[in-house]
């Protein structure tokens, strides 16, 4: 029964054939495209205002030179939105819950950051090892912690989404099986218990979109260090 629960968390096969592409490439479809048109209909008109909303919002604190990045992470964020959602319904798989995923998206991104830096501002990039009015004797302590720090965001940004996701659907599961195994026995418990289930299961819509927010908002950080 304990391993059952992560089954969930395998990767979907058919016939030898991984399915973890379609599952990626599945949310671009469900997304209305702009038409030629000069009025939009509301559900595009609507897609649209949020995404210029969270973009203006996400953009305020970085350079201009870093707006480039505006298209980038509006895409990531609409994209781990909606795989982290669809992953909520029954029978369905999250990419996301794989951290081999996540890596892939964490590490070269949080990587290009630091080379936008070391491009652009070497001096200042390098200076983020060193905090200002360090005493002498603790210089090469501190710049290997730093060193330390910075090599660990990305994989910070990949655990942190891959196991919030994951107790989530884990909690999920094992309330649900509690739901089931109760209702023959204790209908009242299991009635209550059921009420929790729905309950969490909203808190875990809620964090579907934080963690995809969270994700995009600290790789624009990372971001404004370098820009």
């Amino acid at each position: 029964m304990a391993m059952s629960f992560f089954d969930q968390f395998a990767s979907p096969s058919y016939l030898g054939i991984p399915l973890i592409a379609i599952a990626i490439a599945l949310p671009w479809v469900l997304y209305p495209t702009p038409s030629s048109r000069w009025i939009n209909n509301r559900l595009i008109t609507l897609q649209g205002w949020i995404i210029n909303r969270f973009t203006n919002q996400l953009m305020l604190p970085i350079n201009v030179g870093g707006h480039k990045w505006a298209l980038l992470l509006a895409s990531l964020m609409v994209f781990l939105i909606t795989i982290n959602m669809l992953g909520l319904l029954p029978y369905t798989f999250t990419p996301t819950t794989q951290l081999s995923l996540n890596m892939g998206f964490a590490v070269p991104l949080w990587l290009a950051t630091v080379l936008i830096g070391m491009r652009n501002q070497p001096t200042v990039a390098l200076g983020h090892l060193l905090p200002e009015g360090t005493p002498i004797p603790l210089i090469p302590v501190l710049i290997i912690i730093e060193t330390i720090s910075l090599f660990i965001r990305p994989l910070a940004l990949g655990v942190r989404l891959t196991a919030n996701l994951t107790a989530g659907h884990l909690l999920i599961q094992l309330i649900a099986t509690a739901v089931f195994v109760l209702l023959p026995m204790m209908p009242t418990v299991a009635i209550l218990t059921a009420t929790v289930l729905f309950l969490l299961t909203l808190l875990e819509v809620a964090v579907a979109m934080i963690q995809a927010y969270v994700f995009v908002l600290l790789l624009s950080l990372y971001l404004q260090e370098n820009v």
